[in-house]
């Protein structure tokens, strides 16, 4: 079965083509950096806009990369939520329009359910059950995952999540849109040394995650810390010491929470999965826990940490060769529970 995946609920349209038997045939990706650069953070209704003039040409593009004829499409998937209201409707619409036209089914797909799939993409792929740590722009989450649909949530960000945590941190050291990887970057040339920033609610049992009180502790260190320094080199040393100081707090947090939702769960293999797991120090931190537990941890490529348009074709193939698929009508759900989904089981 062939799948047609359409990705569209924040700021990236994506598209791709992914086969039952041959796997991921093409993905095809646009970035709206540039729209949102000068507003400093993603503004819905240009976002929106942004689909519109380009879902369609990337679909052409993509069809025109694989040698696919819109005929070959056996199925089509869009992100369905969460995500921003009107950006998911953009993709709702074309998705569900394209299916009727071309007299195929059509399945809503959950943009989270998405990411904790993409790792099976991979050659390298997990077997279920695992546990999977979701780590997106406004997502972060721990989960029990026995099979497609069966999840329990295990703990998710009571506030901020880490990756809305690392972009509003790097605002305020004043880095350029996206903040979350410029962050990343600068904090490469940083002293570990020189600040250790609180690891939030480590010091209690659960699950749970909260970012919100970081960014604070950085703004307030930076203000601190800024005082008296004239030196423009000395500023720039400062923001790096305050983003290694910042990310070091935000991985060794996410390390903690995980292994002990291992040792809960007794789970042996970690998927990592979401924009920030992207992130080089959390994925060689979280190999090193899983070696120590006698298991292994997994993630999808780089360019499919981000949203994409394969991991939502991946997952609504799943579901469509289980004989899911919408009605006619669609609708887009901004807020939308995973513990909702419906089991293939």
């Amino acid at each position: 079965m062939l799948v047609l995946g359409i990705e569209t609920s924040c700021d990236e349209t994506g598209v791709a083509l992914c086969d039952s038997e041959k796997g991921l045939l093409g993905h095809v990706l646009h970035s709206q950096i540039e729209v949102h650069a000068e507003y400093g953070g993603v503004v819905p209704e240009l976002a929106s806009r942004d689909h519109v003039r380009k879902t369609l040409p990337l679909i052409e593009q993509l069809l025109d990369q694989t040698g696919v004829q819109k005929q070959q499409i056996a199925g089509i998937a869009y992100t369905a939520g969460p995500g921003l209201v009107g950006a998911l409707l953009v993709g709702a619409a074309i998705g569900r329009s394209l299916a009727w036209a071309l007299q195929i089914p059509a399945i809503g797909v959950h943009h989270m359910e998405g990411h904790l799939l993409a790792p099976m993409l991979e050659l390298d792929r997990p077997a279920f059950p695992f546990v999977a740590l979701l780590v997106s722009g406004g997502h972060t989450q721990l989960i029990e995952v026995k099979g497609v649909g069966q999840y329990r949530m295990l703990g998710e960000s009571l506030d901020d999540a880490a990756g809305e945590a690392f972009d509003k941190t790097a605002k305020l050291l004043g880095l350029p849109y996206p903040g979350g990887p410029e962050l990343a970057r600068l904090a490469e040339s940083g002293d570990p040394e020189r600040f250790r920033f609180p690891r939030p609610m480590t010091d209690r049992p659960g699950l749970d995650f909260s970012f919100s009180g970081l960014k604070t502790y950085a703004l307030n260190t930076l203000q601190t810390e800024m005082e008296g320094l004239a030196e423009d080199g000395l500023r720039q040393q400062l923001r790096a010491d305050i983003s290694r100081a910042f990310e070091d707090a935000v991985v060794d947090t996410l390390v903690i929470k995980c292994r002990r939702a291992i040792k809960q769960t007794g789970a042996k293999t970690l998927v990592l999965a979401g924009g920030v797991s992207a992130n080089r120090r959390l994925r060689a931190s979280m190999q090193g826990v899983m070696q120590k537990a006698g298991g292994q941890a997994y993630y999808p490529r780089p360019e499919l940490c981000t949203d994409n348009g394969a991991m939502i074709a991946y997952a609504g193939l799943q579901r469509l060769l289980a004989g899911q698929h919408e009605p006619l009508t669609f609708a887009a759900r901004p807020r939308w529970p995973m513990t909702e989904l419906a089991s293939l089981v």
